[in-house]
């Protein structure tokens, strides 16, 4: 028995893993992965895959590196956690000071939650309950976009719409109302004129629901889960209008495409918009530990500043928020932005992302290429241009090919994308395109 064996074998008799049909590892392997370096993971066998995925888009400075590590084993000698009711701490303080300065303008408050779905549901309470606090309590619905993902707790998926993860909870949830999506297809569609298109559809919910609308929530550019679907800055900019108009908030979730994964510092700016919340996790601490920010205006902060027995005050509560180690990650992380110009050197590795989606275009197979930022995907189709049934799971085939051939390549159905950490050079994305190309024609021979 190998060493992977070894590991697989005692992990199969205790563990049930995330987003996994567990009877699939009688077939598909499980990686046991025993270490970290740079892009790198390596299994207990020797073997090596790059991690073209960031680990569930969460890695954005490679694994193991050694100016985030030496950060929060700095903190470890001090303080590994406290209390954030009526206590406080350097990392959480000198943390939420430089979120504010580096967000849309006007995010003045800075909240912590463990993860990306409790984020979502602090923005998703704090919204209604401000209507609360302002006299407007029956505004306690939400709007939320066609083939978008928030979370995986309740109140999340019921803001959520995709039934792969939605569906079987439907009793359980809230109805939120869905407006159409202005995600286009790169190889036939206008961007800007989808999203003028799905704006229109928005408006009319607006128009007859605004009265018991809270807010409308988004992921801007790139609604990730539902594979890498993208969409134009103009959408994102009419949204902000619609907002102003009808008097709701705008909650922007950024969790996945936040920290320069779309080009930009954060995706909105690329609309020039501030939203009303900002929610913040994955990239925030570059992968190393859970942790969730949720930024918010002074305005809203100020509704719930009252004495106690009001019963104004936003009584919600983890018992990690704010750890100090992971916001000592998070600082570590935003100093590598700084001082290494992230975003200016990350032009590069898209100008060669562009080179190899070019050729990748030309495959038979192959359709709706498309990149923003930091994010590239394509479509795995039959020859006649038609989907492939989703029972066939050609992205799992893909999958396999990729991992025999030292490379993550975790396909989204039969969406095959590229998350990479911004450390990569030139040869690693040779590797990516090379074994991509493989695992492709692999996959819908």
């Amino acid at each position: 028995m190998s060493k992977n064996q070894h590991w697989q074998q005692r992990d199969l008799n205790v563990l049930w893993h995330p987003c996994t049909q567990m009877k699939d590892h009688e077939s598909i392997p499980l990686v046991p992965i025993k270490r970290g370096e740079g892009a790198w993971l390596y299994d207990f066998d020797g073997n090596r895959y790059l991690d073209v995925i960031s680990s569930w888009w969460v890695n954005i400075f490679g694994h193991a590196n050694p100016d985030i590590n030496q950060r929060i084993k700095d903190q470890l000698d001090q303080l590994e956690h406290v209390i954030l009711a009526g206590f406080s701490h350097q990392p959480a303080i000198e943390l939420s000071e430089r979120l504010r300065a580096i967000t849309p303008t006007g995010l003045t408050r800075v909240f912590y939650a463990d993860n990306g779905s409790s984020g979502v549901e602090v923005a998703l309470k704090m919204s209604h309950h401000y209507w609360r606090n302002c006299g407007q309590p029956e505004k306690a619905d939400f709007i939320t976009v066609a083939n978008s993902y928030h979370g995986e707790t309740l109140g999340t998926l019921s803001v959520g719409d995709v039934g792969l993860y939605k569906d079987t909870y439907a009793p359980l949830l809230r109805n939120a109302a869905v407006a159409p999506s202005p995600a286009y297809d790169f190889d036939t569609e206008c961007g800007q004129q989808k999203a003028q298109q799905a704006l229109e559809g928005m408006r009319a919910i607006l128009q007859e629901k605004s009265g018991t609308t809270a807010a409308v929530i988004v992921e801007p550019l790139v609604q990730c889960a539902a594979g890498m679907l993208m969409h134009h800055p103009d959408y994102i900019r009419g949204l902000r209008a619609l907002c102003d108009e009808f008097n709701v908030h705008l909650i922007a979730d950024e969790i996945a495409v936040g920290f320069g994964r779309t080009g930009t510092l954060f995706a909105c700016e690329q609309a020039d918009i501030s939203p009303d919340f900002i929610c913040l996790s994955k990239g925030l601490t570059a992968g190393y530990l859970p942790l969730a920010a949720i930024l918010t205006r002074e305005n809203i902060y100020n509704a719930f500043y009252d004495d106690y027995a009001t019963m104004r005050a936003f009584l919600h509560s983890h018992s990690f928020t704010g750890n100090p180690l992971a916001c000592s990650a998070a600082l570590a992380s935003l100093d590598l932005f700084q001082e290494q110009n992230v975003l200016e050197r990350n032009q590069q590795s898209q100008r060669l992302m562009d080179q190899h989606l070019a050729e990748l275009a030309k495959l038979p197979g192959v359709r709706n290429v498309r990149r923003t930022g930091m994010i590239a995907a394509m479509d795995l189709v039959q020859m006649n241009g038609q989907p492939f049934p989703s029972g066939e799971r050609r992205g799992i085939r893909a999958y396999q090919y990729a991992l025999e051939h030292e490379l993550l390549l975790r396909p989204l159905g039969n969406s095959i994308y590229w998350m990479p950490p911004y450390i990569l050079d030139a040869e690693d994305y040779q590797h990516i395109a090379d074994v991509t190309r493989q695992a492709i024609e692999h996959a819908v021979a």
